[in-house]
């Protein structure tokens, strides 16, 4: 081969060494590009999922916030004393159950945020309702007192007047705590396995754990509608899931309710014991603790709940 042959050739040899060269490059910076376009958009993705989980956190304890003021304004509205501090106390009560609720929730869903607002919303207008109703009480009272005591020193023609005065106090007085609405206590739930004979025995260990049975004893009332009597039964695992049916139920003016099973009674004024049963998805229940809610209709009347080892 000439010497211009060999130079020629050495030419092509580095311009083919360049080319591979130069698509070598940019295939590893595209893999690199690649590489951290991946990473920026899982970086991304974990802002977002503690941006909801810190959204979360903060409405859950502006709700503990709002309960612990509400709580604060019934203990107010029960010291006046009036007929209606024995309901104070009750949707007192109902309060704390539901904050206890929401502090054991762990990053609660957007569902039980909406269900925790509503509640808030429900306990707040019925202290509304509450205290509307001990300022006419008291209103009352005191007008019909001072009329007892002007027609006092009235000639004594007046004193029948003055009589039924009194009678009308005491009257409205006792229609107002027989118009209670329906109370419950005596919450419970246990946990059930089921023998080849057919006979149920309690249980505490999830392995044998197949069924929940709940129940609750509503208080007499001689005032209340008597007729069949519709409750809700919420149940919520560890994870904060609604078990059973899961369904929703509304009862208008944007107030709902997700619930995991219905029971009912024949209510004829009389004390009722009433009672259900949730079955597990599976052969058993898993481990940990279960809380069950009581509900009327909207309202929450009481909780429990129970732990399977």
């Amino acid at each position: 081969m000439t010497q211009l042959g060999r130079k020629y050739s050495i030419k092509a040899l580095f311009a083919i060494l360049f080319v591979f060269g130069l698509g070598a490059t940019l295939y590893i910076f595209g893999n690199e590009s690649g590489i951290v376009s991946d990473s920026s958009k899982t970086l991304t993705d974990k802002k977002e999922e503690l941006f909801i989980l810190s959204k979360h956190a903060m409405v859950q304890k502006e709700i503990l916030d709002s309960l612990n003021t509400l709580k604060v304004a019934y203990d107010a509205a029960i010291l006046e004393k009036t007929t209606l501090s024995e309901q104070l106390e009750f949707e007192k009560k109902n309060i704390e159950n539901l904050m206890e609720i929401i502090k054991a929730s762990k990053n609660p869903s957007i569902e039980q945020i909406i269900l925790y607002r509503k509640q808030l919303s429900d306990l707040r207008n019925s202290l509304n309702s509450s205290v509307l109703e001990v300022k006419k009480l008291k209103y009352q009272n005191k007008n019909l007192l001072s009329e007892i005591e002007n027609q006092n020193v009235v000639m004594y023609k007046q004193k029948t007047e003055n009589d039924t005065l009194v009678s009308k106090q005491k009257k409205l007085e006792s229609t107002l705590k027989d118009a209670s609405k329906l109370t419950a206590n005596n919450f419970k739930v246990v946990a059930l396995r089921e023998k080849k004979s057919g006979k149920e025995l309690e249980t505490y260990k999830a392995k044998n754990a197949q069924k929940l049975k709940v129940s609750f004893s509503v208080n007499g009332n001689s005032i209340a509608k008597t007729g069949k009597k519709i409750f809700y039964v919420q149940v919520l695992d560890q994870k904060n899931n609604v078990l059973g049916e899961d369904k929703i139920v509304e009862f208008g003016n944007n107030k709902a309710l997700v619930y995991s099973f219905i029971v009912a009674t024949d209510f004829q004024g009389k004390p009722a014991n009433v009672y259900g049963i949730l079955n597990a998805d599976e052969s058993h229940f898993p481990k940990g603790t279960y809380f069950v809610n009581f509900f009327d209709k909207q309202e929450i009347m009481g909780s429990t709940s129970i732990t399977l080892e």
